[in-house]
């Protein structure tokens, strides 16, 4: 026999979750009792929200199911944001949530709200457990399903007199968990016919191009895909969530596509014929004006989500499964078949690559936000991982650091989170502590938990950070300068903190950055830091992000600076 409370812990040592992320309370006061004891990395972070954010980023850089912990009611809705940020980009995160005791239930008790009915909309799966009898299968079919298929968080939303309650069910195995959970089998091989199709297809096409998303990372295809590169010869460009996926160094690159992506591999998708669509979705900001999107291309959608087959664009060739599965049997099948050479259409796109590469006016007066990343990116290890808020500073990280494998981006993709990247950061270097990890951030981006500087100080976790400090909130004051005729309504942050004062008051060295000559001797400097460092460096105050694509426009419709 033992409680709800060993049960969790039980759960966690049997899906070998090492480190948790959360903040206490009465409801789950219980559960923070048991880990007093317990041999678990708990990290006490300032904020739930945070929490969520922290088991995001360990998720993203590690392939793992991050774990976040909170109370009931404020706590547990506080942890809203991260799951839904989770939940856009399939991201496996569990939440364990206190509630109050099981007979409160419904009656407005103190601290109490409707955790699965808020969630529910956010989740791949929730569950209020109301018998401790329940809760090993509950736990075991949590994390089954977080990290199955598509991935996506989960919350166990556990009353307090749950977490007490004693119990001698044990704890199922996968497979009794598969046979228990009805309706979910996800598919992961593709269809032969569909593959074949598919591979009739790409032989046939003239100007073939690949279209790679998030998918590919979290099914650890990124090899299958590089195969299927130097088979055909086809350019490959990613979404912001797949970069990583192909090495952005490798000559049939083009990038990132969409909104603020390149040149190249806008127009290489405006002419293709055949579109390989791996892992992606089809979202608005790859695709900019619908009919207009690679308006002469077949398309072959490959994702194990059926849901996201045409939803958006219409797939010619739709393959429902894993992308590494049938990238696999794409490849064996290709292998067989005889390819069209290609060489003029990879000329074309080299043409383009050299014609429009991605660029900005240097000075030497004021330092331009994007030679900070250009910074990072030449003097950061091989292993590193970059972590970033949202606005102007995701898309300069975005644009100019080399990304050449996988789960090196973690960056709040669907959502568009801010005050995401910082406890993400704090994530992914708890989950891989031999890698550099660096938030690219922005000043209005980063206070929106700038309290977490505490939990890299107290558990010396040493993130560093990079503030691309220019005094507004960015991409929305471009917007603004750009489609409202400069009228900068409530974008002005007139009112900047001395970040490193603010950093060196929580026991964090930082570094004011105001000369374009200083850039690298900070950079280097953070990295020669065995601690958290916060870079505050004050670049170009109207800068903006090209190339751009207007709202509504079709991608190959670009605005340059």
């Amino acid at each position: 026999m033992r409680n709800g409370c060993d049960v969790v812990l039980e759960s966690f040592d049997a899906e070998g979750v090492d480190t948790v992320f959360g903040y206490p309370g009465g409801a789950i006061i219980n559960l923070y009792d048991t880990l007093y004891d317990a041999d678990l990395n708990h990290v006490l972070t300032r904020h739930e929200q945070a929490a969520a954010h922290a088991a995001d980023g360990y998720a993203r850089a590690t392939g793992e199911v991050g774990v976040c912990l909170s109370t009931s009611g404020p706590g547990a809705t506080n942890l809203v944001t991260g799951i839904a940020t989770a939940h856009m980009d399939s991201v496996p995160i569990l939440a364990v949530t206190g509630q109050v005791p099981t007979g409160m239930i419904g009656n407005d008790a103190f601290q109490e709200a409707d955790v699965t009915g808020i969630t529910m909309p956010i989740t791949k799966h929730n569950y209020l457990v109301q018998d401790a009898d329940e809760l090993p299968g509950v736990m075991r079919e949590a994390f089954f399903l977080a990290n199955t298929g598509r991935p996506g968080p989960v919350v166990v939303d556990l009353p307090k007199d749950v977490q007490t309650a004693e119990t001698d069910v044990e704890y199922p195995s996968v497979d009794d968990v598969k046979r228990g959970i009805r309706g979910y089998s996800p598919t992961y091989g593709g269809h032969p016919r569909q593959v074949k199709r598919a591979a009739e297809a790409i032989s046939g096409a003239d100007r073939p191009v690949v279209y790679a998303g998030g998918g590919v990372i979290a099914s650890g295809a990124s090899r299958e895909l590089r195969r299927l590169a130097e088979i055909t010869g086809a350019p490959v460009t990613t979404t912001l969530m797949g970069l990583g996926a192909f090495d952005e160094r490798d000559p049939l690159s083009l990038g990132m596509l969409g909104m603020h992506g390149t040149k190249a591999a806008n127009y290489a998708v405006t002419e293709s014929d055949l579109l390989i669509a791996v892992g992606a979705r089809f979202d608005d900001r790859v695709t900019g004006k619908l009919d207009a999107f690679a308006p002469n291309a077949t398309v072959i959608h490959i994702d194990v989500d059926p849901a996201e087959i045409s939803k958006n664009v219409e797939a010619h060739v739709p393959i429902v499964g894993d992308a590494g599965d049938v990238l696999g049997e794409l490849n064996s099948t290709l292998e067989e078949m005889a390819v069209r050479d290609g060489s003029e259409w990879r000329e074309k796109v080299k043409r383009w690559k050299r014609e429009y590469p991605l660029d900005y006016e240097e000075s030497d007066d004021v330092i331009k936000p994007q030679s900070v990343v250009e910074a990072i990116n030449q003097h950061s290890p091989e292993d590193t991982v970059i972590a970033t808020e949202v606005g102007q500073c995701q898309m300069w990280a975005a644009q100019f650091f080399d990304y050449t494998k996988p789960r090196s981006l973690v960056s709040s993709g669907g959502l568009g989170t801010m005050g995401y990247g910082f406890p993400a950061a704090i994530g992914a270097q708890v989950g891989r502590p031999g890698a550099t990890v660096w938030d690219v951030a922005g000043d209005g981006s980063l206070q929106m938990n700038i309290q977490e500087l505490a939990t890299v100080a107290l558990n010396d976790i040493p993130v560093k950070v990079a503030i691309l400090n220019n005094g507004y909130l960015g991409m929305v004051r471009q917007w603004q300068e750009l489609f409202f005729g400069e009228r900068y309504s409530s974008t002005d942050l007139d009112q900047v903190p001395d970040f490193a004062r603010v950093a060196e008051s929580y026991g964090v060295k930082g570094v004011t950055v105001e000369r374009p000559s200083e850039v690298e001797d900070a950079v280097r400097e953070a990295l020669e830091h065995d601690g958290p460092v916060v870079l505050d460096f004050r670049v170009a105050r109207e800068e903006n992000v090209f190339p751009m694509v207007p709202a509504g426009a079709a991608i190959n419709e670009i605005l340059e600076g």
